[in-house]
């Protein structure tokens, strides 16, 4: 049985090999200018067909299949989009998976409400490896997409204890598709948030400003124009301090997270609390904030978000995440205007906002199709999940292969809890580059190897291939005799938009070079009359390899 240092091994080897450079319409796609994006806010009129219910639902999950690409089409928008909102189960628990010397969390039981082993360090490589798990069974939900969005927005990272890492993400599990509002005033005393911005040390004679600074830049209402010394337009220097001074008090109890049981929440001591009145600028109506205990940091953040350029920030950094990174002067007003009124609207809760979103007509105008360059997780999930890669029965092997798939990620330079700072991932932030930060020469050299190896299905874990099943997947097309609907059909699940008669051409030339039709039509039927002839079935397979390998490696397939 192979080990996790092994697979581990595997992978880095497979990953790593020497590839060709870049191919070249990927390169000029990443030197392109932004494209241009047309439509508003209004819902969206026209074809509902296969491109624009894949499109949603790449956007909305992680690699849709082809089934319920399929069922999405015959649904209707509507129907995909309740869908999509429809609440869920809570997951299982993360496991332990791998340590045999945990007497308080045996093999195959979970680790998260069990007291603390000291040395032992597997439940941060058990949470990342379900996190894995819940990107790849998903269904059809916005829940993980909103998800991962939320993590990427309320950055935390360097979680000693699994336990801090497991609340802070059932919080924003349980509040993902909820009021943003009440998000923000349950991240502000999160006990991981308290660590990792050092709300935790905070008190009256030495307030710390790290959480105040984020909250304002990052969190809710963001950084404006420089318009003076110390002031950004939409708060300044001095409002960081006062919001610094109204926040603490609050710290974390770190012994009590290593006992067996609920997790704690966090303390509020009084006697740490600065209880002085705190003046705040104009920027906030220079409105003055009373002793209010362990009650204050919610007017803090109705202070907050009593600004409506909350609302606008917001609305940008979820355009950003759900259709494209360029925001001009029209699209500030036709798409982010009115969103951030349907938030102010609702009091900030998110479903409408993202049903507006979702059902607009910008969002599936014929130039948002296509245009993102799939993160990490992204990409991860599109070589596994439209192919139904198979994993083994047994859950802890199952952890092993999804542990080895987040290091694929971390690789790719997207590692689950650890983004790289706290504004999080630079692909939805740094002007002017954003999603080409997810291609260079080595992220695109990793991830071509990565489909090349899981095309030839060369990995081996526990003792058989990990990878996809070309031959399995061939038969489960219909019509896949005819190697043009073969073809057309793996486009059409994988790519966000047709290719050209060229490419088209090449990849047939890649399973059938210099053959007309029928030899494939022949070859393969002669597998399907007989599919226990394992000659019959390698023949197949060899074709078959160098025709997933290519589509695979096709630039487009790195775009969604």
């Amino acid at each position: 049985m192979a080990n996790l240092l092994e697979l581990r091994t595997q992978l880095k080897n497979k990953f790593s090999s020497p590839l060709p450079a870049p191919p070249k319409p990927l390169d000029a796609f990443l030197n392109a200018p932004p494209v241009v994006i047309n439509g508003s806010l209004d819902p969206y009129a026209g074809p509902w067909n296969e491109q624009t219910a894949k499109h949603l639902l790449k956007r909305a999950m992680f690699a849709p299949t082809a089934q319920q690409i399929s069922d999405a089409v015959a649904d209707g928008l509507e129907t995909t989009l309740e869908k999509l909102f429809t609440p869920y189960a809570a997951p299982p628990l993360p496991i332990n998976y791998n340590e045999q010397n945990d007497p308080n969390a045996p093999l195959g039981q979970s680790w998260v409400f069990e007291a603390i082993t000291p040395n032992l360090n597997y439940p941060n490589r058990s949470i990342r490896a379900w996190q894995v798990s819940l990107f790849l069974n998903e269904g059809v939900s916005l829940r993980e997409k909103m998800v991962l969005f939320w993590h990427n927005h309320f950055v935390t990272a360097d979680a000693l204890n699994a336990k801090l890492t497991y609340q802070y993400i059932d919080l924003i599990r349980k509040s993902a598709l909820g009021n943003y509002r009440q998000l923000v005033k349950d991240m502000t005393i999160n006990n991981l948030m308290l660590r990792y911005l050092n709300g935790a040390q905070s008190n009256k004679t030495a307030p710390n400003e790290n959480y105040a600074r984020e909250l304002l830049e990052l969190f809710t209402i963001g950084k404006g124009p420089d318009a003076g010394p110390g002031d950004y337009t939409t708060y300044t220097e001095t409002d960081i301090k006062e919001i610094a001074r109204a926040l603490t008090g609050w710290t974390v109890d770190s012994v009590a997270f290593n006992n067996a049981g609920p997790h704690p929440v966090a303390i509020f001591r009084n006697n740490r609390h600065d209880t002085g009145t705190k003046q705040l600028t104009n920027r906030f109506g220079n409105v003055v904030i009373n002793n209010l205990g362990a009650d204050e940091y919610k007017t803090v953040v109705d202070i907050i978000l009593a600004q409506d350029e909350v609302s606008r920030f917001m609305a940008r950094n979820l355009y950003r995440w759900f259709v494209y990174y360029n925001i001009d002067a029209e699209i500030e007003a036709n798409v982010i205007e009115p969103l951030a009124q349907v938030m102010l609207d609702n009091n900030y809760e998110m479903r409408p906002v993202l049903e507006a979103l979702l059902r607009s007509e910008h969002f599936y105008d014929e130039n948002a199709i296509g245009c993102q360059i799939k993160s990490p997780i992204d990409f991860m999930a599109s070589v596994v999940k439209p192919f139904a890669v198979d994993l083994p029965q047994d859950i802890t092997k199952k952890y092993v292969i999804w542990y080895a798939l987040h290091g694929l990620n971390a690789t790719l330079q997207q590692d689950m809890y650890g983004p790289p700072n706290v504004a999080g991932w630079k692909a939805y932030y740094q002007d002017p580059v954003y999603y080409r930060n997810w291609i260079s020469s080595v992220t695109l050299t990793v991830r071509i190897a990565a489909t090349t190896s899981m095309s030839q299905g060369q990995i081996m874990i526990f003792d058989r291939p990990f990878g996809i099943d070309v031959v399995r997947v061939t038969d489960s097309i219909e019509g896949s005799t005819d190697p043009n609907v073969l073809i057309q059909k793996l486009v059409d699940l994988l790519l966000p938009y047709p290719l050209t008669q060229g490419q088209m051409d090449s990849l047939k030339e890649l399973l059938i070079p210099g053959l007309p039709d029928f030899e494939w039509t022949v070859e393969y039927g002669q597998y399907l009359n007989e599919p226990t002839n394992e000659t019959y079935k390698k023949a197949v397979e060899n074709r078959l390899i160098p025709l997933f390998i290519g589509l695979l490696g096709l630039p487009e397939f790195q775009l969604m």
